[in-house]
């Protein structure tokens, strides 16, 4: 009884098995296969895929990863994001019917990342649950709101004389080993406690000079606000070439929430080589200094995704701080000539300054903000107002001291003075001021109260000059903040502050002698 049920059941089996199998009938998924015809370096040429399109994500053996940049009738050019020395003429390219994007979001804070969204610190997998494009149209117009506010470095020299405004693009740039990538650095350190979340973008440096940055972040506390996204200069060009896009997407997510941005593109010059590389490996026609011919493109779609919302979009704001190195202080070359138009002011750093212990080594007369003035405090304007103009003078009439000329009292007031506002402008590095201890130096400056202090005792002056500003009452430091003039009875409460701190290192007056 039992064997005759049990072949019931293989039989009932057996016959559902069969109309399943009867009723199957197999889809044949068409896929597009391509397979790679040379290979080069950071960049491969694929026969196949013939439905491809531009900028379309290809997978290839070993999960690398490559864009095609280059789409032609018979091949593509495509610039590879990833470790290619395994791969090979014959290997199998696929089609991912998507564009590149990264991984954003609040999990990236306090991340080191490559281009590629992989983490490159120890703390295991980056956590996000959205991914934007890395190329990404900029804002209309019509959503864009004026740069209305300041955007404090913490650097007195920048400040009060190149200020900076949230949603601004501010050029950075100089001769190598002058103090840049120690400005974008400082002016993270400041936003601690402001609100304002910063990325930093190394494109093509060395990977102890990013670890020596990262250690100074983490060391400062400022890693908690910050994501660091890092294309080193060993890796293939095409993660360089793709570094600032990315950051300026991760950059976008927080300010489509309503967040301020700060973001720093450490150096734009590395990137636009290494565009030029990957444009010439694809036999793409070279311009001037053989740079392609969309050089300028490439940067100006960048930098115009940094902008200034308006409430009714957000209300968010992207800072951005491009970096350049010029040549023996050529800012007249091809890249540096770009940026400067496509940007909103340049800060330009003088290999001379810099020789003469003059810290940031900022020309004055070179930089300027087109921008950020109008987002400036009022406090600030009230005091600086004559201040560039004295340093220019200065800076004109010094070099005509140096030949020795006899020189009038007036010309030599003159002089005497830009020392000294030199010397008040001077500041060392991850040690940004707060804005109350900058208005009470720049008003001291601008009252003269520095004018009998020796030279040589400048730096003491300064410094106790900074540890008296602890003194000005809290609701006089709210109002630098807030109001739209600074009122004559607040002006004098620092100015007193001021004048005490600075009067033990004025020469005392001789006493007349009694004829």
């Amino acid at each position: 009884m039992e064997s005759e049920s049990l072949q019931d059941v293989f039989d009932s089996v057996f016959a559902g098995i069969s109309q399943v199998r009867e009723a199957y009938a197999p889809q044949l998924t068409p896929r597009e296969v391509g397979i790679v015809t040379s290979v080069a370096t950071g960049i491969a040429k694929v026969a196949g895929l013939p439905g491809v399109g531009f900028d379309e994500l290809v997978k290839f053996p070993g999960d690398v990863l490559g864009i095609a940049f280059n789409v032609d009738a018979d091949e593509i050019g495509v610039v590879l994001l990833g470790e290619y020395s395994d791969l090979h003429a014959g290997d199998e390219v696929q089609r991912t019917g998507q564009v590149m994007d990264v991984a954003v979001g609040d999990g990236l804070l306090g991340r080191v990342i490559n281009p590629l969204g992989r983490p490159l610190d120890d703390q295991g997998a980056v956590a996000s649950s959205k991914r934007l494009p890395i190329e990404r149209l900029a804002a209309p117009i019509m959503d864009r709101a004026p740069v209305t506010v300041p955007l404090q470095t913490g650097l007195k020299v920048i400040d009060a004389l190149i200020p900076v405004g949230r949603g601004q693009r501010e050029l950075i740039l100089g001769d190598r080993q002058t103090g840049k990538t120690t400005i974008a650095i400082d002016a993270i350190l400041n936003q601690r406690d402001q609100n304002v979340l910063c990325i930093y973008c190394a494109i093509g440096q060395r990977a102890s000079a990013v670890a020596k940055t990262v250690a100074t972040l983490r060391k400062k506390g400022a890693m908690d606000y910050t994501v660091v996204v890092v294309a080193e200069g060993n890796d293939p060009p095409g993660l360089a070439y793709i570094a600032p896009y990315a950051a300026t997407s991760i950059a976008e997510s927080f300010m489509e929430e309503g967040r301020d941005v700060l973001i720093v593109y450490d150096d734009l010059v590395q990137h636009a080589r290494a565009y030029r590389e990957l444009s010439l490996l694809l036999r793409r026609p070279p311009g001037r200094e053989a740079f392609p011919g969309d050089i300028f493109y490439i940067h100006s779609r960048l930098l115009e995704r940094a902008t200034h919302l308006r409430k009714e979009v957000g209300g968010g704001s992207l800072t951005a701080l491009p970096i350049i190195e010029t040549e023996a202080q050529d800012i007249s070359a091809y890249i540096p000539t770009n940026l400067i138009s496509i940007t909103d002011g340049q800060v330009y750093l003088s290999p001379s300054l810099f020789e003469l212990g003059v810290l940031p080594a900022v020309d004055v007369g070179k930089s300027v903000s087109r921008v950020g003035g109008k987002a400036q405090r009022a406090a600030y304007r009230l005091v600086t107002g004559d201040l560039k103009l004295a340093y220019a003078q200065f800076e004109e009439l010094e070099s005509f001291s140096r030949f020795g000329a006899r020189l009038d009292e007036n010309t030599r007031k003159i002089i005497e003075r830009g020392r000294r506002i030199r010397a008040c402008l001077k500041q060392p590095e991850s040690a940004p001021v707060s804005v109350p201890v900058q208005i009470a130096v720049l008003l001291a400056l601008s009252a003269e109260l520095f004018d009998r202090v020796p030279l040589d005792q400048m730096t003491g002056a300064e410094r106790s000059l900074r540890e008296a500003a602890a003194d000005i009452p809290r609701e006089v430091c709210e109002r630098l903040d807030t109001v739209e003039k600074l009122s004559d009875a607040d002006r004098e409460a620092i100015i007193q502050i001021a004048r005490k701190s600075l009067a033990r290192f004025q020469p005392k007056p001789e006493p007349e002698k009694k004829s």
